[in-house]
């Protein structure tokens, strides 16, 4: 058999290189599906994957999230929380202002047992999540930032916890089921910001909403 010319062999490499760019992408939106509808140990298994092929793969636009951020958050929710702990750690070595790893950081450590640092580190995530959100919605409030949490919500229910973590008292089980609540939210957040101004760009082609 004769070796491919030169071209030819480039052209084949880049289709390989495509075609597992494409599987890493669906194996990342599977394991969000399945962390989303609580089946963890799914999710755990696709976020391994597409951490196995590339480690440094970062997911979403406006808020990316890097792999190891998936795969800690996995962790945490299938009761492994030292290992999401060291997940984690790594994930923020990489970019310090992943929030919602930090968030996901503190709630490990809560798991473990270290309380003064898992508070630490669930209102650092939550105050990252807010800012950010503040950012968003102000610096592109005529464009996509409209879209997400357009009433607030996310946002209040940080404020309710940062007030609560700034009293003397808390209240920790009841914060970690807010801190997983802000987790999930902010993660579906941006679905529904993608839909929703998908449906403002159907009406403003068709003059009318492109969904009966």
């Amino acid at each position: 058999m004769k070796a491919l010319r030169p071209s030819l062999a480039l052209v084949f490499v880049a289709f390989l290189s495509g075609c597992a760019s494409f599987q890493t992408g669906s194996d990342l939106l599977r394991g969000r599906q399945a962390f989303l509808i609580g089946n963890h140990e799914a999710a755990l298994a696709y976020f391994q994957s597409v951490a196995q092929k590339d480690p440094n793969y970062f997911y979403g636009t406006a808020l990316r999230q890097g792999i190891l951020s998936y795969v800690g958050r996995a962790e945490y929710a299938t009761g492994n929380c030292r290992q999401a702990q060291q997940t984690l750690e790594r994930a923020l070595s990489a970019n310090k202002e992943e929030d919602i790893a930090r968030l996901y950081l503190g709630l490990s450590l809560a798991c473990t047992g270290d309380r003064q640092r898992a508070l630490q580190e669930i209102a650092g995530g939550m105050q990252g999540i807010h800012d950010w959100l503040e950012y968003i919605t102000q610096a592109h409030r005529f464009s996509f930032g409209q879209w997400w949490d357009p009433r607030g919500e996310i946002r209040s229910a940080i404020q309710t916890d940062l007030a609560m973590l700034s009293a003397r008292d808390v209240d920790l089980q009841k914060l970690v089921a807010d801190a997983e609540w802000i987790g999930k939210q902010i993660e579906e957040e941006g679905d529904k910001a993608r839909r929703d101004e998908a449906r403002q760009w159907g009406r403003d082609s068709d003059g009318n909403d492109s969904e009966p």
